[in-house]
């Protein structure tokens, strides 16, 4: 299972390319044989998947029932845009602009690793976001992850 990890301060070159910083690529043995793959987020930012992880994303849509209207929605939704990422030569990729446009990312970013994925961020957006974290965020911890035995175990 893919467990990335580190946030990287990147900049977008004139063409909308990206370099992908060596310590995340080293976290992505796979990515220059499968790809990547970007789509938009929740919220008004990226999301970059490893090839594996996007195709088991996919498994879980397509076991949706597609006869229900909010099956089709969300599916419509969620893969919109989804585009393939190829490293270049040079380690760089080339962001689609309408995916761009869509989070508003200047020429300053924030890659951040959240789990299996990277959240790619505008980087005032990014620091803007942490503006809303909870005052009290042991109490969202204790509401989020409460539950878990140990805290820290899965269980």
């Amino acid at each position: 299972m893919t467990q990335l990890l580190g946030e990287f301060d990147c900049k977008l070159d004139a063409k909308g390319r990206l370099m992908v910083p060596s310590a995340l690529k080293k976290q992505l043995p796979n990515a220059e044989e499968e790809g990547l793959i970007v789509n938009r987020g929740f919220e008004k930012n990226l999301i970059i998947y490893p090839k594996s992880v996007w195709d088991a994303i996919l498994l879980d849509l397509s076991k949706l029932n597609v006869y229900e209207k909010e099956n089709r929605e969300f599916i419509r939704a969620f893969t919109r845009g989804a585009t393939i990422l190829s490293l270049d030569a040079a380690g760089r990729v080339l962001l689609p602009k309408s995916l761009v446009d869509y989070a508003g990312i200047g020429s300053d970013l924030v890659l951040a690793c959240q789990l299996d994925r990277i959240e790619l961020w505008d980087k005032k957006a990014y620091e803007d976001s942490f503006d809303n974290v909870p005052e009290n965020f042991a109490n969202l911890a204790q509401k989020v992850m409460g539950g878990k035995k140990g805290g820290t175990d899965g269980e």
